[in-house]
C-alpha cells in the first residue's frame, strides 16, 4: 500500500523551508514503514535534544534557520546540561558548547523547556485515545499504557519532524488492532507483601521486558492499583530490558478493565506464570557488582523523581548526614516545589546532589572511578549505568539505597517474592 498525502501535506512538502524538511522526513518515514497516510497528532515529546554529536546540533539549527516552529505542544526530554545549576557537568568543550547550542535551538523551535523524561508528571498528559508522537522509551510506554494515548517510539529527528508538521505515520500502536494483548503475564503466584513493596515493580518490569520483547501483553494477578510511580518504574524497566512500547494491567490501566477485554476475545498465544524463583532471578540480574564491601554512590531518578518520591527520600534520610553522595535526578517542575518548601536545602545538607534537566547516565556527572560501585533502585539505571558510567551496579530498594548511603556499605532488607 503506497502512501497518499493530502493536498495540504503535498504543498508543504514541496517547499524549501524548515517546515517542508520536516514534512518530507515524516512522509519518507511513513513510506518506509508502509503507512498508507499521515495522521494529525495532539502533541509531541522530543528525545532528540540530547547531545550525541555535532550532527544533531547542526540539524536542529538548520530547522531554525528555515523558520520551522512546532505546531503542537512539544515538551523536551533530558538534555546534556543541568541548566538549573544544581549539579556540575563534566562535559568539556567543544562538546559542552555544542550541547548548549542544541538545547537553545530546540527552544527556538518552540519546544517547552521541560527537560524531563517524565513529562507525564510535569503536566503533559494527553487524553485517552489521542494520537501523539513521543520519544524516550519510558515516556512512550507510560503514555501508551497508563494514559491510553497512542504513540509509537519516535526516535531522534523524526520526533521533532512530527512536532513541526503536526503529523505522524499511521501505523503500529496508533491502530486499535495493534494494541490488543497477545500474551498473559500472570503474577498471581507472587506474595502480596512483595507486590506491595517498592522493589517489586522495577524487578517485574525488567523480567517482563526480557520475556515479552515487543509483544503486547496483559499483566494479571494484580489485586490493587500499585500507584503511578510504581507503574512508571515498571514501564521504564520493561522498555529498557525489552522493546516494550505498551503494556496492559488488568483492572488497572485504562484499556484493560479485565484481561478478556484487552485480549479482544481471543485466547492468549502465551501465558507466562511468574514464580517467586523467576522474580528472585530477575532481581539478582539487575546487579553487576559481586558482593562489594562498600559503595561509592547512589543514583536514583530514572525516570525522574516525583515530589512524592522526594518526600520518601527525605523520610528515609531522617536528618542524617550521608557517607556517600546520593544523586537524585529530577525535572525542573519538581525542583521548583523543592525550593519553595525548603526540601532542596534540607536534602543537600544531608549529602544529596540534585540533578535537574538531565541524569547521570546520559552525561558525565559522577567522578570517573575505576572499580566504582553505584547503588540504585531504578531498573533503568541498573540496565544502562555499567555501560554509560563505568560503575558496577548494585540494585536495591530506595530504603536499602539510603541506608547503604548512610553507612557507606551495602545493606539489604530482603522481601521474598
Amino acid at each position: 500500500m503506497s502512501l497518499v498525502l493530502s493536498p495540504e501535506e503535498q504543498a508543504i512538502a514541496s517547499g524549501q523551508d524548515g517546515a517542508a524538511t520536516a514534512m518530507r522526513i515524516v512522509a519518507d518515514s511513513a513510506r518506509l514503514l508502509g503507512a498508507p497516510r499521515l495522521i494529525p497528532i495532539a502533541s509531541a515529546h522530543i528525545d532528540g535534544a540530547l547531545y550525541h554529536g555535532d550532527s544533531g546540533t547542526l540539524f536542529a539549527e538548520r530547522l531554525v534557520e528555515g523558520g520551522a516552529r512546532v505546531s503542537v505542544r512539544s515538551t523536551l526530554n533530558v538534555g546534556a546540561l543541568d541548566l538549573m545549576g544544581c549539579s556540575r557537568i563534566r562535559l568539556e568543550e567543544p562538546a559542552r558548547g555544542m550541547a548548549r547550542r542544541m538545547m537553545g535551538a530546540y527552544r527556538k523551535l518552540g519546544c517547552e523547556q521541560s527537560w524531563t523524561c517524565a513529562p507525564y508528571q510535569a503536566g503533559h498528559r494527553p487524553a485517552l485515545g489521542s494520537d501523539v508522537a513521543w520519544g524516550e522509551s519510558n515516556a512512550v510506554v507510560f503514555c501508551n499504557s497508563v494514559l491510553g494515548a497512542r504513540t509509537n517510539r519516535y526516535g531522534d529527528f523524526l520526533d521533532i519532524a512530527c512536532a513541526i508538521s503536526g503529523r505522524a505515520p499511521d501505523y503500529g500502536l496508533h491502530r486499535a488492532k495493534s494494541r490488543r494483548a497477545r500474551l498473559v503475564f500472570d503474577i498471581s503466584g507472587l506474595s502480596a507483601s512483595f507486590l506491595g513493596s517498592e522493589i517489586a515493580w522495577p524487578v517485574l518490569g525488567s523480567l517482563y521486558g526480557r520475556e515479552v520483547g515487543n509483544t503486547i501483553g496483559v499483566v494479571t494477578g494484580v489485586q490493587r492499583h500499585p500507584g503511578e510511580d510504581a507503574l512508571k518504574a515498571f514501564g521504564a524497566a520493561a522498555a529498557s530490558s525489552g522493546a516494550v512500547g505498551l503494556f496492559h494491567i488488568a483492572g488497572v490501566t485504562p484499556e484493560a478493565p479485565d484481561a478478556e477485554t484487552v485480549l479482544a476475545g481471543s485466547a492468549p498465544e502465551t501465558v507466562i506464570r511468574v514464580t517467586p524463583e523467576m522474580a528472585a532471578k530477575a532481581r539478582a540480574s539487575l546487579s553487576t557488582a559481586i558482593r562489594p564491601k562498600a559503595i561509592d554512590a547512589v543514583a536514583i531518578g530514572s525516570p525522574h523523581l516525583s515530589l512524592d518520591e522526594f518526600d520518601m527520600l527525605e523520610r528515609l534520610i531522617a536528618g542524617r548526614r550521608l557517607s556517600v553522595p546520593v544523586y537524585a535526578c529530577t525535572g525542573r517542575h519538581v525542583l521548583s516545589s523543592l525550593e519553595k518548601n525548603g526540601q532542596r536545602k534540607t536534602l543537600e545538607a544531608s549529602g544529596v546532589i540534585i540533578v535537574a534537566d538531565t541524569c547521570v547516565v546520559v552525561t558525565p556527572i559522577m567522578p570517573e572511578l575505576a572499580g566504582g560501585i553505584l547503588m540504585t533502585n531504578s531498573g533503568k539505571f541498573a540496565h544502562y549505568a555499567p555501560g554509560n558510567t563505568g560503575y558496577a551496579v548494585l540494585y536495591g530498594s530506595l530504603a536499602d539505597c539510603i541506608e547503604s548511603a548512610a553507612l557507606g556499605k551495602p545493606t539489604f532488607t530482603d522481601i521474598a517474592a
